[in-house]
């Protein structure tokens, strides 16, 4: 399959500008993926309603169809046409945070999508995308698009369009280049179906932001403990890993120097993750700069092109600096350990 690629500037007059983003828009419209900028990473969409659409989206991505998708829509005003209801709390969260980097789960209505989307489930997840690009082609397209990242199952998530080239060339009906994104890490899904709203995933908006808004949220506790299944989109399975293992390293970096020492005698290739705060200290294979300890987001935005510059060096084995649990770092930490396997260093 030919793989069109059509190159936006998100900047520019959208509606004048880019008439290419209608061609992307009828394609969905004819049941093909097509990979479109978010401020989170880029995602694969597909028609939701279509179980042709939602088939092709899994087998381009080989992810397992018993992991549900997240729905993207251009106008709150779709809402009513997809979940039972909207709980007071979800309003408010809509009114906070969208358009946003915030999926909500909501009771859906019967029928109104493919089961394939929702693997079966009486649950949907929902968002309305920060970015002109896809809230654009959302609007063309007139359809609830399923949109998991334009990624194969298990690699990090791409957050630019050469990362899903890198992926995806040949195998999907179209990308649309928007440019880098800007978040750079997935969305948090908070389900609201119950009276105490519970976090799924960490992502783009923190705990902190969301208690401001509706009060005391909880944790689904297979955040605090590994062994616990995930109900999340895109947590339940092995995510985010480079070709290397990765280890995480609890401790200050001379010991990950150390680290590096040891493989680097034993005849192998070692491989950092650090911030700009410690890249003179190292000396290492390769190494990896992903933003600025003193301001997390940096870090966040540039997490995943980290990940996989490594697929492109010759490093045996890889040591990555941690982060504190605290705003978007619960988002960088949750994606460290799962890149990892949670395998951690002391």
């Amino acid at each position: 399959m030919k793989t069109n690629l059509w190159s936006v500037d998100k900047y520019v007059d959208i509606d004048s500008s880019y008439p290419q983003i209608k061609q992307a828009a009828d394609l969905l419209n004819k049941n093909e993926v097509i990979a479109f900028p978010t401020e989170t990473v880029y995602g694969l969409g597909g028609n939701a309603k279509s179980d042709q659409a939602i088939a092709k989206i899994f087998a381009a991505k080989g992810r397992p169809s018993d992991n549900p998708l997240i729905i993207h829509i251009a106008k709150k005003e779709q809402l009513a046409e997809l979940v039972k209801e909207v709980p007071e709390k979800a309003e408010q969260l809509m009114e906070a945070f969208w358009p946003g980097a915030l999926t909500i789960i909501f009771q859906l209505k019967e029928g109104a999508l493919s089961k394939l989307a929702t693997a079966g489930l009486n649950t949907v997840g929902i968002r309305m995308p920060d970015h002109p690009v896809a809230l654009k082609l959302l609007e063309l397209a007139n359809l609830p698009i399923a949109a998991p990242s334009a990624n194969t199952s298990g690699k990090p998530s791409p957050t630019t369009a050469l990362h899903v080239t890198e992926d995806l060339d040949s195998v999907i009906a179209g990308i649309v280049d928007g440019g880098p994104t800007g978040v750079g890490v997935e969305s948090t899904v908070i389900d609201c179906t119950d009276s105490v709203p519970v976090i799924l995933r960490p992502g783009g908006v923190s705990q902190e932001d969301i208690e401001k808004v509706i009060g005391e949220v909880m944790l689904d506790k297979a955040l605090v403990n590994k062994d616990s299944a995930p109900k999340s989109p895109g947590m339940k399975y092995t995510h985010y890993a480079p070709n290397a293992p990765l280890y995480l390293v609890q401790a200050p970096k001379e010991r990950i120097q150390e680290l590096v020492a040891i493989e680097r005698r034993n005849g192998k290739k070692a491989g950092v993750l650090t911030t700009e705060e410690n890249k003179d200290y190292y000396q290492a294979d390769y190494i990896f700069v992903c933003g600025k300890r003193t301001d997390l987001s940096t870090v966040a935005a540039n997490l995943y092109d980290g990940l996989r510059s490594f697929n492109h060096s010759d490093v045996d084995i890889i040591f990555a600096e941690v982060f504190p649990y605290e705003g978007v770092g619960h988002a960088i930490m949750n994606r460290l350990m799962k890149a990892a396997s949670h395998q951690v260093i002391d």
